[in-house]
């Protein structure tokens, strides 16, 4: 059975579940994606991830204001759309929309649902320490990511995992379960939908830039996985001596000395030991403003008066 596809979704986390779709011999008869923003230093309009890959793809691009429009509706049941599934769209969907296709509409979200629902669900979850995350596809209903799940992929949280990391790894996942949905939806095959425990359920809310900032009064723990988390964006910072820093790297050592929290205790090759709340966050890659990230020994040489530390 062939499907009419339509793909929604915006940044890079999704492009790897539209190549899925592009690839899996259903037609994709339209791609939606946010509209055009300005982005750089230069601020002009910049297409999304997904609008670039699109078009390379010959796949024709719709990019409106709001899904709420009457007119937005009938474009795209004039698409005959047999599926819309959506991964970080970044608009809600009407429930007018949602009764478009012929078998609703799908969500690819990057947790375990029902914790996280919401915008950043892989941050949350490496800030809260959790031990592992994954992929829901849910059939969407009305309602912020509370539809029944239909297939899920689980895959642990390393010690060593970055938003970025942990992003590309389930940006994959999601690639390989819409995958095994679309083929599955072909061959009648796929299981019923399984509504979400009503135990569990938590918010993963927008990322705010104020969150950047590290409390030294908190644990070196706590420290490190706001690091991870915010690794590439919107990347942690530190007031360290008397100057703003950008920590891109950072590990929660013990405390070998007892200091108020955000001194320097200690300046050597394997990094720069700040005092904490409970034991020691110890920077390893950092920036300052207007530079480049750098190894915290290379920005030692800059500051040499830091590396008389103990």
């Amino acid at each position: 059975m062939s499907l009419r596809l339509i793909f929604a979704g915006t940044p890079a986390f999704a492009v790897p579940a539209l190549q899925a779709a592009l690839a899996s011999g259903h037609p994709v008869v339209a791609v939606l994606t946010q509209p055009d923003r300005p982005a750089g230093r230069g601020r002009g309009l910049a297409a999304s991830p997904i609008k670039l890959q699109a078009l390379a793809a010959g796949v024709p691009v719709l990019q409106p204001e709001t899904l709420r429009k009457p007119s937005v509706r009938r474009q795209l049941t004039a698409l005959e759309p047999d599926l819309l599934i959506v991964v970080a769209y970044g608009l809600m969907l009407t429930e007018a929309v949602l009764a478009v296709p012929r078998h609703g509409c799908w969500n690819l979200h990057a947790s375990l649902l029902p914790r996280w629902r919401g915008a950043a669900p892989i941050q949350r979850a490496i800030l809260a320490g959790d031990d592992a995350t994954g992929v829901d596809l849910m059939q969407m209903q009305a309602g912020l990511d509370s539809g029944p799940v239909l297939l899920s992929r689980r895959t642990p949280i390393q010690t060593d995992d970055s938003g970025g990391s942990l992003q590309d790894r389930l940006a994959a996942l999601a690639a390989d379960l819409l995958s095994e949905g679309l083929t599955r939806l072909a061959l009648g095959t796929l299981p019923a939908a399984q509504a979400q425990s009503s135990v569990g359920i938590c918010y993963a809310h927008k990322i705010e830039k104020a969150e950047a900032a590290l409390d030294c009064t908190q644990s070196a723990i706590a420290l490190e996985r706001q690091v991870r988390a915010f690794s590439p964006t919107p990347i942690a910072e530190l007031e360290l001596a008397g100057e703003r820093l950008r920590v891109h790297a950072a590990l929660a050592v013990p405390a070998l000395a007892s200091a108020a929290p955000g001194s320097v205790l200690a300046a050597t090759r394997e990094g720069i030991d700040i005092a904490c709340g409970e034991g020691a966050l110890r920077l390893t890659r950092v920036q300052r403003a207007g530079g480049k990230p750098l190894s915290a020994w290379d920005y030692l040489n800059a500051r040499p008066e830091l590396r008389q530390r103990p």
